[in-house]
Order: structure tokens, then sequence, then C-alpha cells
């Protein structure tokens, strides 16, 4: 294996534990969802930024997925490695595209945060209409919650993990 593939596969090894611990540690519940908020979304939007589309896909579903399994939301680890997948490789590819317009990396991940935060609220809300019919609305205001505060998460340990000298892809 190359080294670079090494590096690569370690990061995001790294990133879905972090996502899952993100996840685990802090919840605060949200009334009449039976969902919470947490601050795993921060390192679901690292990761889009980080690692490629594949890496950073797999990275978030897995430690995402592994923090419902491990919690007891079974019904939710398949969706919840779909979307925040999905979310990842969707923050990937907005943030590199905003490259070239835009030279701040927290200018960049704020907009790609709101790009995700909308996005974790319109894939959950289409999942969860068809297990709770239109009960599911309930749950868009605390998505719409969680993805801010992982907004909000990335954007203040983006600077820090750059002087770090964590690498972007090329």
């Amino acid at each position: 294996m190359k080294q670079t593939n090494l590096k690569q596969l370690t990061l995001a090894a790294l990133f879905a534990a972090l996502t899952c611990v993100a996840t685990m540690i802090i919840k605060i519940p949200t009334p009449g969802t039976g969902g919470y908020i947490h601050l795993g979304d921060a390192f679901v939007v690292l990761s889009g930024i980080f690692l490629g589309p594949v890496y950073s896909g797999l990275a978030a579903g897995i430690g995402s997925a592994l923090s419902d399994l491990l919690g007891g939301y079974f019904q939710y680890v398949p969706i919840t490695f779909f979307v925040k997948g999905v979310i990842a490789v969707v923050v990937y590819f907005v943030y590199h595209k905003l490259t070239k317009a835009i030279s701040s990396p927290v200018i960049k991940c704020i907009i790609s945060g709101i790009f995700s935060t909308v996005l974790v609220a319109v894939l959950y809300f289409a999942f969860e209409i068809f297990m709770y019919g239109p009960g599911a609305a309930a749950s868009i205001p605390a998505n719409l919650i969680q993805g801010a505060s992982g907004l909000v998460i990335s954007s203040l340990l983006l600077p820090i993990l750059l002087r770090a000298h964590v690498r972007l892809p090329e």
C-alpha cells in the first residue's frame, strides 16, 4: 500500500473515531423527537474538508452510524450511514469548489457547513416521513440546530487543524 493511501486511511479512521465519540459524548435531548443534538457533525464537516470524497464519506458515515449502533438507535444506523456520508462528500466538493473564489478556509468552511446543515434536515426528513408520517417535521428544527452547532465547532477547529499541518487533499 502506498504511503499516501496509508496516511489517508489512518486519517479517515481517526475522523471516524472522532465523529463517533463527539456524537456520543455530549447529547442534548430534543423534546418530542426522541433524538438529540450533538457535536459529531463538526467532524463530519471536517472530514469532508480534509479527506477526499471516498474517505470522507466513509469516515463520516461509519463514525456516525457506529454512534447510533452503540447508542441504541438501531433503526437509524443505515440512514445515518447514508446521510452523513453524503454530507461529507457534499462538503468536500463545495469546499474545494470555492478554493478559486475564496481564500479564507474558515469562510469556505462556513459556506460548506451551511450546505451540510440544510442537507441534514432535508435528508433525515426524507427518511423519517416514511417512518413517522407528517410527525417527521418535528425533527427539522432539531436537525437544523444540530447542523448549526457542527458548523460553528468545525469553523473553530479548522484553523487549529491547519496550524497542526493536517493536509488537505490535492
